[in-house]
């Protein structure tokens, strides 16, 4: 059984972030029949993903032509959806794909990929020019991985410099949009830069092989990413799977404090 720590301030200044009380989150104890298929599953034992109910995709101008209605109609309660990249590249599908998932009810977030050859202002400068306030039902999520495979940019700086540029990106789009990003992270980047660090942020992790308990065992995490093989009606070809950590009345409360769209 898996828990997530909450503070029990009332919601929105909860999930902002706080350092006083808590509620348990857990998943519930049966798991139902897995929800979608994929095409090189995991064995993760007796603490599979579908566990959790709250089941969610993450999607780029990799994923094509989207069928939004149906991709909502199988069981997908959210979605992360790539935004921008560095200080200059902005996601052809991204205004497409944030309007149609909210048309049909699908609760969206936009993500952006840091790349650590630009300053962190140039950064947010550039997601706040491109992502509209209406575009977030859910908080904004920063990418934060190496970036091994870039043709541009491949630094690395120290763990120090990674996160003092990481905690001014977020805190210059939450000054902006009034909600505290998600991080969103890999294993050896985790490794390498943030463990012990930002506990007051929610976490989106990546874990393809093994449970989030064995690969980021110091870290609680809201959201877990298990597959980059899955099939979801709606979409061509494999797509990337997330969970929520909660059950599905956790769920509806933090949703709530989301509720209302900002004004573009």
């Amino acid at each position: 059984m898996r828990r997530l720590l909450y503070c029990v301030l009332p919601i929105a200044l909860a999930l902002s972030g706080c350092s006083a009380g808590y509620d348990y989150l857990q998943t519930a104890s049966i798991p139902p029949q897995p929800r979608f298929k994929d095409t090189k599953p995991q064995d993760f034992g007796a603490k599979h993903p579908e566990l959790h109910p709250i089941h969610g995709i993450d999607v780029s101008k990799w994923q094509g032509d989207i069928d939004w209605q149906t991709v909502k109609a199988s069981g997908v309660d959210f979605a992360f959806i790539k935004a921008t990249e560095g200080k200059d590249v902005v996601d052809p599908k991204f205004n497409e794909y944030w309007q149609r998932a909210r048309a049909v009810g699908i609760a969206h977030a936009p993500y952006h990929f840091y790349y650590f050859c630009s300053t962190p202002d140039e950064q947010a400068d550039w997601f706040i020019a491109n992502v509209p306030k209406a575009a977030m039902r859910l908080p904004p999520v920063l990418d934060v991985e190496w970036n091994g495979e870039s043709k541009t940019c491949r630094t690395r700086p120290d763990p120090a410099t990674v996160r003092a540029q990481i905690q001014r990106f977020m805190d210059r789009l939450e000054a902006y949009y009034g909600k505290r990003p998600i991080i969103y992270t890999s294993v050896d980047f985790h490794r390498d830069n943030l463990v012990g660090y930002f506990k007051n942020y929610h976490f989106w992790v990546r874990s393809v092989a093994k449970h989030p308990d064995v690969t980021y065992a110091d870290r609680r995490w809201a959201f877990w990413q298990y597959t980059s093989t899955g099939v979801i009606p709606g979409i061509k070809g494999p797509t990337d799977i997330n969970v929520f950590a909660g059950t599905r009345k956790n769920w509806n409360s933090w949703m709530l404090a989301y509720s209302k769209d900002k004004d573009s």
